[in-house]
């Protein structure tokens, strides 16, 4: 069935979806980022930012010796990610509905703060909270919550020859920062989707279900939903 005949049999159309200007969708590696945000911008109009994570030539480094190349891989990481937001966000695109990004600035905190040895983490931050301050924070982020062995299964079918060194306790280092940076925020809309039981990707109802969460009115603070389970 054609996904814009589900859309409108749901009430939803490309310009009623999302009364949010900057949308942010965020989670571990291997949660489905670049997929949902592509499909969200193509499907309805959106400027879509996506990080630009292959052109680093410190990441396959970093798999193999982590100890290292922690460090110029999280500098250049943040260098890279403010430069094309700040270049993204500044420029406002007439001819789309809204903004849509696979990842937030503060994910180069989050995972420097796992990477990183503590002297060398408390430089980072001083340098991250000078850099963070002047790009805008997004009216809605999305976390994609999605178990440890389920991402272990969509990174081996994604098939990135350096992402074979990621372990599973790395992937829950990474969640615990996540989680704990969420329970931390008190200015921002979040929320939290239980995606165990969905296959947004290749699935169109599974999908239609996430643009129904995008596609609400959230109070400030974090919010945690089951699509599945609201059925």
């Amino acid at each position: 069935m054609n996904i814009f005949y589900l859309i409108l049999m749901h009430g939803v159309t490309p310009n009623r979806l999302l009364s949010y200007n900057f949308v942010s969708i965020e989670g571990n590696i291997g949660a489905g980022k670049t997929s949902l945000a592509t499909r969200i911008a193509h499907d309805f109009n959106a400027k879509l930012i996506l990080e630009q994570f292959e052109e680093n030539s410190f990441l396959p480094k970093f798999y193999k010796e982590p100890d290292k190349y922690a460090f110029p891989l999280e500098l250049s990481f943040l260098a890279e990610r403010f430069e094309q937001l700040k270049q993204e966000l500044t420029h406002r695109d007439l001819f789309t509905n809204f903004t849509v990004s696979d990842y937030f600035i503060h994910k180069s905190f989050i995972f420097a703060r796992k990477n990183l040895p503590d002297d060398t983490f408390g430089l980072y931050k001083k340098l991250f909270e000078i850099i963070s301050e002047t790009l805008p924070r997004p009216d809605l982020l999305i976390y994609l919550y999605l178990d440890v062995d389920n991402l272990l299964k969509n990174i081996k079918k994604r098939g990135r020859d350096y992402e074979t060194y990621i372990k599973a306790e790395y992937l829950e280092k990474i969640q615990t920062s996540y989680l704990e940076f969420i329970r931390q925020q008190s200015n921002m809309r979040i929320v939290i989707v239980d995606t165990n039981n969905l296959d947004f990707v290749s699935n169109d109802e599974d999908y239609l279900l996430m643009v129904n969460v995008l596609n609400r009115h959230y109070e400030v603070g974090v919010h945690l939903i089951s699509p599945k389970s609201e059925q």
